[in-house]
């Protein structure tokens, strides 16, 4: 049994929101897409894939199969590529895409870009790998903390839905335990509220909806300069 929960904020400076999130407990799923491009794309992009994904595993045969997943993403992939093509208006457009899929004891997991999956029981853990220049080039080019933090690179992905095919595609699985939380969160939110005060909220005997709500106030706190999305999930 996964007790779910799911919110979303613009933040103090962007007017609109280009974060979608799915919080569907009929089929355990659970998923953030935070878009990008202008105009009104990446709010496009970011709806478009995340209803692929739902779209693809309501379709799938039951029991999932691990692939499931990964064809969901290829698919949200595709058709976000393919309606860029068809409408100038919406050239250029992506999104990052995280989602994770109950499948019999375990969570099969996907992501693309720097959208992230943490599990918490104790102690907040990243189980997914952010798809940055950051991450891919600049942490094995030696550069410390300190310089990445600040680089002009360190908002580039290296990869996103909607941007390029082949997709490359990070894939994980975990095996939930009693009472553990699962915390899905766009950059607004992991970008800018510190580790430290995420596994203070998550740690408090709050509801999940209550620990969402301060998990956005708290990136909120620091300016909030992106659209903030967290989804929690708490087994029983």
């Amino acid at each position: 049994m996964i007790e779910s929960f799911g919110a979303s904020d613009p933040g103090c400076v962007r007017s609109n929101n280009e974060d979608y999130f799915l919080v569907t407990p009929a089929l355990g799923l659970y998923l953030v897409a935070d878009g990008m491009g202008g105009a009104q794309a990446g709010e496009h992009a970011s709806r478009l894939a995340a209803e692929t994904v739902l779209d693809v595993l309501q379709k799938a045969d039951r029991p999932l199969k691990p692939e499931a997943l990964i064809q969901a993403f290829t698919e949200a992939n595709k058709r976000v590529m393919q309606e860029a093509k068809a409408d100038p208006g919406l050239e250029g457009m992506g999104t990052t895409l995280v989602a994770a899929v109950e499948c019999g004891e375990e969570l099969l997991i996907a992501s693309v870009g720097d959208s992230r999956l943490y599990t918490f029981n104790g102690a907040l853990t990243a189980v997914t790998e952010d798809q940055t220049w950051v991450h891919e080039v600049g942490r094995r080019l030696g550069l410390d903390e300190g310089t990445l933090k600040n680089h002009p690179m360190r908002h580039v992905l290296t990869m996103a839905i909607g941007v390029a095919n082949p997709l490359r595609i990070h894939s994980y699985r975990v095996r939930p335990t009693k009472s553990m939380q699962i915390l899905l969160s766009s950059d607004g939110l992991h970008g800018v509220a510190s580790e430290e005060e995420i596994e203070q909220t998550l740690s408090s005997a709050d509801s999940l909806q209550k620990k969402c709500a301060r998990l956005i106030e708290l990136a909120r706190a620091r300016g909030g300069p992106d659209n903030i999305t967290a989804v929690l999930l708490k087994t029983a």
